[in-house]
């Protein structure tokens, strides 16, 4: 009988070195921990829906100089409460990252260990290989020796089956866990990304307010003249807008389009599935909620600074600000995507881009954050889903860059 060494070929394994642990915790203090984190995070959340339902109840109470002030306000203790649960988040995966070094080091010393041990079976094989079946019997006084020593090797060769697969299954492992590894990183920068963006939004909503104060003079009869203006505005915009998409909606050619499928697009907002206001004729559109009788997308209600994701990969073709030709007039600061299925995406209300037009985006890759720029009584995501051959970028007569085209009803594409 001859060892196949071919199964030796995966030995020794090669074992890279990973990160320096320090000191290590005991496994119930580090599980303590990261349940502690865990508990932190709930009760966090738990102010955040509180603060999510507040803002929501104050968002259709008469437009006044001293309700927008508040909501600011709101909206920057909901921005605390997010970079709160990033802070926690990121001490969190540090936690479980340190979890993961600890069980790397203790698989890799398992690893030694067992290489070792079967480096010792292959020598042992080795040597009982080496001789002939004849020598073997001959050297033997009995038959009965000659036969053992033919079953040891037999026993050996299955110790070193055995052993080759424990090993393979350790480094299996380990693998494994330099992959969570690898993904848990990946999240503590997008927790450090998205910390850094709310912070930029707290210093924008610090000065909106200022600007607000110094525009109205903190007074309520020139804020209301103001706001009579800008509703002559939006109202002006959105009949420009809903004449231009309704007339691209009877040039959508759906044979060129993908069939309508959940799934063909990504959900927009990785924190929260909360739809607020729907697609078409709405009773909120109809009653002139949008100063116009058709909403072309979705609401989707969020926390300020949520992360907004690109729905399916491409190229983004628009990243602007319209507050800068029209404040509060449109969509705000907004990210529009091309996709390579011939569909478009609008992303808008943004408080922050993280985007740059011509850029290639992913799925799910971080386009922006959540806000309430624009026309928006709250902070949401406005998400429409265009059929790309009639999408263009026009100029508004009213509000700039204005992104236009046959609108469809994104739900039965997400």
């Amino acid at each position: 009988m001859r060892t196949n060494l071919k199964t030796l070929a995966i030995l020794p394994f090669l074992i890279l070195p990973f990160f320096t642990v320090g000191q290590a915790l005991p496994p119930e203090q580090l599980n303590s921990a990261i349940e502690e984190k865990s508990k932190q995070l709930q009760e966090i959340q738990r102010q955040l829906e509180e603060t999510q339902k507040n803002l929501s109840a104050t968002q259709e109470e008469k437009r006044t100089l001293a309700n927008e002030l508040s909501q600011i306000q709101k909206n920057i203790k909901q921005l605390d409460l997010g970079m709160k649960s990033n802070t926690v988040k990121i001490s969190k995966l540090n936690l479980e990252l340190t979890g993961l070094a600890q069980a790397i080091k203790e698989t890799e010393r398992q690893i030694a260990v067992k290489t070792a041990a079967t480096e010792n079976i292959i020598k042992e094989v080795q040597q009982l290989d080496d001789a002939d079946p004849l020598l073997i019997f001959l050297k033997n006084d009995t038959l009965s020796g000659a036969v053992e020593e033919q079953s040891r090797l037999t026993e050996i060769n299955g110790d070193l089956t055995q052993a080759t697969a424990e090993l393979q299954a350790l480094n299996d492992e380990r693998q494994g866990k330099l992959k969570a590894t690898t993904v848990k990183k990946t999240a503590v920068e997008g927790e450090y990304k998205t910390l850094t963006a709310r912070k930029s939004v707290v210093e924008d909503k610090k000065k909106e307010q200022q600007e607000i104060l110094a525009v109205t003079k903190n007074k309520e009869k020139t804020y209301q003249e103001l706001a009579a203006d800008l509703a002559k505005r939006q109202a002006e915009i959105a009949a420009e807008i809903e004449a231009i998409d309704a007339a691209l909606r009877l040039k959508i050619n759906q044979s060129g389009l993908p069939s309508v499928r959940k799934g063909v697009l990504g959900w927009p907002v990785p924190d929260t599935m909360r739809i607020t206001q729907k697609y078409g004729g709405t009773a909120f559109a109809l009653r002139g909620g949008y100063k116009g009788k058709w909403h072309n997308g979705i609401d989707i209600g969020g926390a300020s600074g949520a992360v907004i994701a690109s729905a399916e990969e491409g190229v983004v073709v628009a990243a602007g600000n319209q507050d800068l030709y029209c404040r509060r007039g449109a969509y705000g600061k907004f990210v529009v995507v091309r996709h390579p299925n011939n569909l478009v995406t609008l992303y808008g209300h943004m408080s922050k881009l993280n985007v740059t037009a011509g850029q290639r985006v992913t799925r799910g890759e971080t386009i922006g954050y959540m806000g309430n720029t624009g026309y928006a009584f709250g902070v949401h995501l406005h998400f429409t889903v265009y059929d790309g051959t009639t999408f263009a970028m026009g100029g508004s007569r009213v509000c700039g860059p204005m992104p236009t085209g046959g609108d469809m009803d994104p739900e039965p594409y997400l």
